[in-house]
């Protein structure tokens, strides 16, 4: 009896196995991170052609073998069309399918949470009509995909006293995933980055919206605010990953 399954997954990347072959790297929606060989898919005539291009969602059937998994069928559920016309689009989508790609587990505990949150990311990138909805698309996935990785930031209470903080100018520490307040800030031997309380605000409010809600803050940010907010969870991002984050790289080197 074939061991077959079926599963919706987004394309993450891949390799070259061999002149017709590739692997592909996915994030499923029932067994977290997921490789797999599309044979001849290099050929002009290949059955899976372009669904096996990355940032493109589908639903596939492998065949789970003993050392690879094979790609048996695949249909297309979104390619993000959008976006591949975009730069800014698909650097920002490469970015955050890298992070799940570095987070992400086999057998994923988390794989519903984790795919519906790169699935709405990758969407809501792809439907951007500029720059700033693009960033606060990144900005929502950054904070919530390091909640579902267990790295939650606090941005309520001093990480040093515990103290509640409102109102008032706070230091974003990247090693302790927070703020620490005034009073604190020079008991911190790590590097520390002044936030106005404002901008604090727009962290908070960012972390409990889903793609689909815009509050006020939302409505008033602009291309800075979102710069600076992306740049510090990418900080803090590549300080709790294990590996080097290539994509981070590229986005330093795109034009504002």
């Amino acid at each position: 009896m074939q061991n077959n399954y079926v599963t919706d997954a987004i394309n993450l990347k891949s390799y070259n196995l061999s002149e017709s072959d590739k692997i592909i790297v996915m994030y499923s929606k029932e067994k977290g991170l997921i490789r797999g060989i599309a044979k001849g898919v290099k050929k002009p005539k290949s059955k899976l052609g372009a669904r096996m291009d990355c940032l493109v969602a589908n639903t596939v059937m492998l065949h789970q073998g003993k050392t690879f998994n094979t790609i048996c069928q695949a249909e297309s559920i979104n390619t993000f069309k959008q976006t591949r016309t975009d730069l800014d689009k698909i650097f920002y989508s490469m970015y955050i399918a890298e992070v799940v790609h570095n987070f992400g587990l086999e057998d994923d505990p988390s794989s519903n949470e984790i795919y519906n949150l790169l699935y709405g990311a990758l969407g809501k990138i792809s439907e951007a009509q500029n720059k700033v909805q693009i960033m606060i698309a990144v900005i929502k996935f950054q904070l919530k995909m390091m909640a579902e990785a267990g790295f939650s930031l606090e941005f309520d209470s001093c990480l040093n006293c515990r103290h509640q903080i409102s109102a008032q100018t706070v230091y974003f520490v990247s090693e302790f995933g927070g703020i620490v307040c005034r009073d604190c800030v020079n008991a911190i031997p790590y590097s520390k980055k002044q936030m106005p309380a404002k901008l604090c605000e727009f962290f908070k409010q960012m972390s409990k919206n889903d793609f689909d809600m815009i509050g006020e803050f939302e409505q008033k940010a602009n291309e800075k605010v979102c710069e600076v907010t992306f740049e510090l969870l990418k900080e803090y991002i590549e300080n709790k990953c294990s590996k080097r984050m290539k994509s981070s790289k590229i986005l330093s080197e795109i034009p504002a």
